[in-house]
């Protein structure tokens, strides 16, 4: 039950100009940084401003609580738990119009 162990945390706000290695080693301070990944556009290939970081779960945690908030790159990031995709997409939609 390995995903169970793991988390992953959503990063938001960011600086277009912060990478990979830089995320990385911001959150390497609270413990093992198994995956990082930033969004990029499919056509420029620069950065969306948001990305994703996978760690254990309970060093985790202790990121998302010190990371909340603090400044990376000159910009002040949002760091929470990131949600599954279709739990993010049933809250939106067309429910109730018409």
């Amino acid at each position: 039950m390995l995903g169970s162990q793991n988390k992953t945390i959503f990063v938001g706000n960011m600086s277009f100009s912060t990478t990979e290695d830089g995320l990385r080693d911001l959150f390497a301070s609270y413990g093992e940084v198994l995956v990082v990944h930033l969004v990029r556009h499919r056509e420029s290939g620069e950065s969306r401003g948001f990305g994703f970081v996978k760690m254990p779960r309970l060093e985790a945690e202790v990121a998302i609580e010190a990371l909340d908030g603090k400044v990376l790159d000159g910009r002040m990031i949002r760091v929470s738990e990131a949600q599954p995709r279709h739990a993010r997409e049933s809250g939106f939609g067309n429910k109730g119009m018409g």
